[in-house]
């Protein structure tokens, strides 16, 4: 097996891809490159031009289907499309967050008890809910991985919800690692320095941060959408055999000062 090709043969589900910027979309085309086959969903309407037109872009007849992962019966109809797709699945890649935007303004301590809700089952429920689909078509094993951020370990002034689901998140990767790890499956998430994504912008204050991380990481930079993708193929290859229920940083080191 040659080693530019490291996911050869494997096919990879992709959940989260909303344009080119997405984080879902740099390591979508890092598992392409590294030759995985993807099969990719769009969340309602809005985004199926656009997920269609991306995923056309690794061959017309790259599969895309609708499936709003709040929603258990969209769940099980998205992987019985996969079923029809593929004789079975190697990687999930699970980059879905959403808390209302009134919950990413103003104080924590005002989310609503429905702010809370919404923000948990998206961001984090949906991880366990995809993966369960996910893990019984993983015949030969498989690797999946979430995207996290920092402020689910400390604070982020204005990430609010946001960061206590993606703590929620965390947890979830260590508890579906430990499940699934008799399966040969393995469950990782990936904790990005801030990106310039459709996301991140609902986040006020966004472009302060991304000159914040430049100032004090030890690398002086932010990172860039090929640096997650190469991540996301190390987890999804057998570089990453031994690695599971981990929260790996990809920050330019931000996260080991102090101050």
């Amino acid at each position: 097996m040659a080693m530019s090709k490291p996911l050869e043969g494997k096919v990879g589900v992709v959940f989260g891809v909303a344009n080119k910027r997405s984080i879902a979309w740099g390591i979508a085309q890092a598992w392409a490159q590294a030759g995985a086959k993807l099969i990719f969903n769009y969340q309602g309407e809005r985004l199926k031009e656009n997920v269609e037109e991306l995923a056309a872009t690794f061959g017309a007849d790259t599969p895309v289907a609708p499936c709003d992962v709040s929603r258990d019966e969209d769940i099980a109809k998205f992987f019985d499309f996969v079923k029809g797709k593929a004789p079975r699945v190697d990687l999930l890649l699970h980059s879905v967050a959403f808390a209302p935007k009134e919950a990413l303004e103003g104080n924590f301590v005002d989310t609503s008890r429905e702010a809370f809700r919404v923000a948990h089952d998206i961001s984090a429920y949906s991880l366990v809910a995809v993966t369960r689909a996910a893990a019984g078509l993983m015949t030969a094993g498989g690797s999946v991985v979430t995207m996290s951020y920092y402020g689910a370990e400390k604070v982020v002034p204005h990430y609010n919800v946001m960061g206590v689901a993606k703590a929620a998140l965390e947890a979830s990767v260590r508890y579906l690692a430990y499940d699934l790890g008799p399966k040969k499956i393995r469950v990782n998430a990936i904790s990005a320095g801030p990106v310039n994504t459709l996301a991140a912008r609902g986040i006020s204050g966004f472009s302060s941060m991304l000159s914040h991380y430049e100032q004090h990481a030890p690398l002086k930079r932010n990172i860039t959408l090929e640096e997650l993708g190469a991540m996301g193929v190390f987890l999804a290859s057998e570089g990453g055999a031994g690695v599971t229920g981990q929260t790996l940083y990809v920050d330019s080191g931000y996260s080991v000062m102090g101050m």
